[in-house]
C-alpha cells in the first residue's frame, strides 16, 4: 500500500522539504515518475578500493552485500525555479530493534543509492550530476519514546573557521526520515501520522470503512491495488486477532482443568460440556486441548 501514489504523495509532502509548498495533486500527477517499484530494486554490487594509512596503502577490493529496497522510485521536484531529480526509498519496518540502529541502516541505504549512480547517472569524475537521495522509514512498532514522531536527518554546513557559504545543493544530498507510529486510532492523530496509522495499524475499521475514509478524508484514489492491499491488511489483522482470542481461550481451558485437578475435583462429561460452552468451543476441542497438554480427564 505504501507504493500507491496517493499514499506516497502524502509521505513526500510531509517528509521531503522540496515538496512542502507543492500540492498533493501536483506531487501525484507532475512529480512522481512512473510507478514506485516494490521489492524489485537491487543495488548493484560495487567494488570498493579502500586506502588506509601507514604501511598498507591499498586494500584488496571487496564486494558490498546486495540490498533489496522495499520501495524505490525517482521523483522530480521544484527547487528555486528549477526542476531537480530525487531518488526516494521508502521502507516499512515492524522490528524497531533488530540488533542495530535503524538510523544507521537508513544512512547506509542512502550511501548505496548515491554510490550506485556511478555509471548510470554520472561517469568518471562528473560528480556534479549526483542526485539527492531520501531513505524514509515507516516504523509501525517503535520504542515508546519514539512513538508519533517524524524526524529528518540530513547533512548541514558548519563553519569551524571563517564564514564560508557553499551551495547547499552541493552537500545536501543525503536525507534519512524516521516516521514512528503507535497503537492509537487514526482519529486520535493528525496529518501523515493519522493516514499511516489508518493504513497500517488501525484495526477498528473494516476494509470498506478504511477505503471510504481514505477516499473521503484523505482524498486518496482507491485503485484496485490499494483496495486489495486494504483488504489483505484487514484480513491479516482479523486473523491475528482470532489467533489471539483462540490462544486466550486455550489458556482459560487449561487453567480451568488444572484448577479442578489441584482441588481433586472430578472432571465429568458435564464439566467438560460447561467448559466448552463457556469458551465457545466444542467438547472435542476441550478434550483435544487436554490431551495436548497431558491433562487426564476422568
Amino acid at each position: 500500500m505504501l507504493s500507491e501514489k496517493g499514499i506516497v504523495a502524502h509521505i513526500l509532502k510531509d517528509c521531503v522539504e522540496e515538496y512542502k509548498n507543492v500540492s498533493i495533486e501536483d506531487i501525484i500527477h507532475k512529480y512522481i515518475q512512473g510507478k514506485p517499484e516494490i521489492d524489485r530494486i537491487m543495488v548493484q554490487e560495487e567494488s570498493l578500493l579502500t586506502r588506509i594509512g601507514n604501511e598498507q596503502t591499498e586494500e584488496s577490493s571487496e564486494k558490498e552485500g546486495t540490498v533489496f529496497y522495499d520501495i524505490r522510485f525517482t521523483a522530480l521536484a521544484p527547487s528555486n525555479g528549477d526542476i531537480i531529480e530525487l531518488i526516494i526509498n521508502v521502507e516499512a519496518q515492524n522490528n524497531f530493534h533488530p540488533g542495530y540502529p535503524l538510523l544507521k541502516r537508513g544512512i547506509y541505504y542512502c550511501s548505496r543509492m548515491i554510490s550506485s549512480q556511478y555509471g548510470t547517472v554520472f561517469v568518471k569524475s562528473d560528480y556534479g550530476k549526483i542526485k539527492k537521495v531520501y531513505s524514509i522509514w515507516v516504523c509501525t512498532n517503535p520504542s515508546q519514546e519514539m512513538e508519533y514522531s517524524i524526524t529528518r536527518y540530513k547533512m548541514t554546513e558548519e563553519n569551524l573557521v571563517g564564514m564560508v557559504k557553499a551551495h547547499r545543493q552541493d552537500y545536501d544530498l543525503l536525507n534519512v526520515v524516521m516516521i514512528c507510529l503507535g497503537k492509537k486510532t487514526y482519529k486520535e492523530l493528525t496529518g501523515l501520522l493519522s493516514l499511516l496509522n489508518l493504513v497500517l495499524i488501525d484495526n477498528y475499521l473494516d476494509s470498506k470503512e478504511k477505503r471510504d475514509t481514505l477516499s473521503n478524508e484523505f482524498k486518496v484514489e482507491i485503485t484496485p491495488e490499494l483496495e486489495k492491499g486494504v483488504a489483505d491488511m484487514c484480513n491479516l489483522s482479523a486473523g491475528i486477532e482470532r489467533q489471539g482470542i483462540e490462544k486466550g481461550q486455550m489458556r482459560t481451558v487449561i487453567n480451568t482443568l488444572k484448577r479442578y485437578i489441584r482441588r481433586n475435583l472430578p472432571i465429568s462429561s458435564d464439566v467438560i460440556a460447561d467448559i466448552a460452552e463457556d469458551n465457545e468451543m466444542t467438547i472435542e476441542k476441550v478434550r483435544s486441548i487436554a490431551k495436548d497438554n497431558d491433562i487426564s480427564l476422568s
